[in-house]
């Protein structure tokens, strides 16, 4: 760490130790595109018919022959687009909860958030008998439903980040929507409860062009609104006393950053089901990497890419001809670290 000598005024040291977080924030940006590119590209090089790695890099640039071509771009690569999209959608939705709150526990799937598009999304499946893009779009009414009746709960002359996680977890809006869905799943049949239940762990299997689309859409859409909203984030960050001192509009910045990161994980939830905890364990593992206590929000959607894509490729291949749901590999991952949380959450308040 740089320090204060009779050659560097505080202004040298401060700007000298910026640039130096900023180059290990590129390096650490650049490394992590490479490695979720190589996970990528393994994804697609596996399965029946195997192909090697540089042959599927010639053939998603245009150089591979057709056979090879058919079975990367048709068959596979829609599947292991969608996840990364996903999980770059999920990194961002849980660094902006996470900053917005200042709390770890602030992630859409922990606060309600997926849950609440799980419920209208096996509403969709066992009532009503939808398939296919009907159930994504009760599960993104579902997801903003839910971010609505927190908001409103958490209001009280404004809403604090503070009530807004007690809001999420204490009331238990998540714990309300898993039960109506649990309860949904009692009056099914058994087939349709299947169904139901292999969207709920979170699944890329079968995924299309249609998922890509629309997940592309998404992030184009709300990237310019999440860029034109990041300055404000990092001032909200120090709390809303010091944000009002600043002239900041904390409400409704506040109330914009939660549309565009419900919206991000309403979109992720549609196209692959409630994939767990990528949202939560993505941005601490950002700011760890970036040794930086800011949203990190590029490393932090890389991390997400880089979770979900590695959890679907042992998801498909750890264990031979059987293939999991992704959820249950990314559930494996980020209970532990939950655990952890609470754990030292109490020992912390018993101390306190």
């Amino acid at each position: 760490m740089a320090s204060v000598t009779a050659e560097h005024s505080p202004a040298q040291v401060i700007s000298r130790a910026r640039a130096a977080r900023r180059a290990r924030s590129l390096v650490v940006t650049a490394v992590l595109a490479a490695v979720v590119f190589v996970i990528f590209c393994v994804s697609l090089s596996l399965g029946d018919f195997k192909i090697p790695v540089s042959d599927v890099v010639k053939t998603l640039f245009g150089g591979g022959d057709k056979a090879t071509e058919f079975i990367v771009n048709t068959l596979r690569l829609p599947r292991a687009l969608t996840g990364l999209l996903v999980g770059l959608a999920l990194g961002l939705s849980g660094a902006i909860f996470q900053s917005i709150a200042r709390n770890p526990l602030a992630s859409p799937d922990i606060i309600g958030v997926t849950y609440g598009a799980s419920a209208f999304a096996v509403f969709a499946i066992v009532t009503l008998g939808l398939a296919g893009a009907a159930i994504a779009g009760l599960a993104i009414a579902g997801a903003l439903l839910t971010a609505i009746i927190m908001y409103l709960l958490a209001w009280r002359r404004g809403v604090s980040s503070y009530r807004l996680i007690l809001v999420g977890i204490g009331i238990g809006i998540g714990a309300m929507a898993t039960s109506l869905t649990s309860y949904l799943l009692t009056k099914a049949r058994v087939e349709i409860a299947q169904q139901a239940l292999i969207w709920l762990t979170g699944s890329l299997n079968g995924r299309d062009w249609t998922q890509v689309r629309w997940m592309t859409i998404t992030l184009v859409v709300l990237s310019p609104v999440l860029i034109f909203l990041v300055h404000r984030l990092r001032i909200l960050q120090f709390g809303d006393e010091t944000a009002y001192g600043l002239g900041l509009r904390v409400e409704l910045s506040r109330l914009g950053l939660i549309v565009v990161a419900v919206l991000l994980a309403a979109m992720a939830t549609a196209a692959a089901g409630p994939i767990g905890f990528v949202a939560f364990v993505a941005p601490p593992i950002a700011r760890w990497l970036t040794r930086s206590a800011g949203p990190a929000l590029i490393v932090s959607a890389l991390i997400g890419a880089f979770v979900v894509s590695l959890s679907d490729l042992i998801a498909q291949h750890a264990l031979g001809e059987t293939q999991l749901p992704v959820g249950v590999i990314t559930g494996v991952v980020g209970a532990p670290y939950l655990m952890f949380l609470l754990a030292r959450a109490n020992r912390v308040g018993s101390g306190g």
